[in-house]
């Protein structure tokens, strides 16, 4: 049933629509939901896959970063200060729409 739900919202959503008009379709329930998806998954995604979700997780609930980059020697931390930078300028409306998309993308390869 969440698949499902998650499935229908990725047909109906836009794929490069200008901030000012996206509509609050994507609830933060069905945010939330794709969050519990991903926790879910009994296959690990790829890196590039979860540092896009971070990313994406992050501008949703926090917006853009404000933090100080972490050293260059500290890769975890600097890959994901990196996949979060990458969003910055972004809504939390549209951070939240493209991590639903994604999340509903990698359910298939990843349940």
């Amino acid at each position: 049933p969440m698949q499902q739900r998650l499935r229908q919202l990725a047909k109906n959503t836009p794929q490069h629509t200008p901030q000012h008009s996206i509509k609050s379709s994507m609830s933060v329930q069905d945010f939330e939901a794709a969050a519990a998806l991903v926790k879910s998954f009994s296959k690990r995604p790829a890196d590039e896959d979860l540092l896009s979700l971070y990313g994406l997780y992050k501008q949703a609930n926090d917006g853009d970063n404000t933090a100080a980059a972490p050293w260059a020697i500290q890769f975890e931390a600097k890959a994901k200060w990196d996949a979060y930078e990458k969003n910055k300028g972004m809504s939390k409306e549209e951070a939240r729409t493209q991590y639903i998309a994604l999340a509903n993308k990698l359910a298939a390869d990843h349940k």
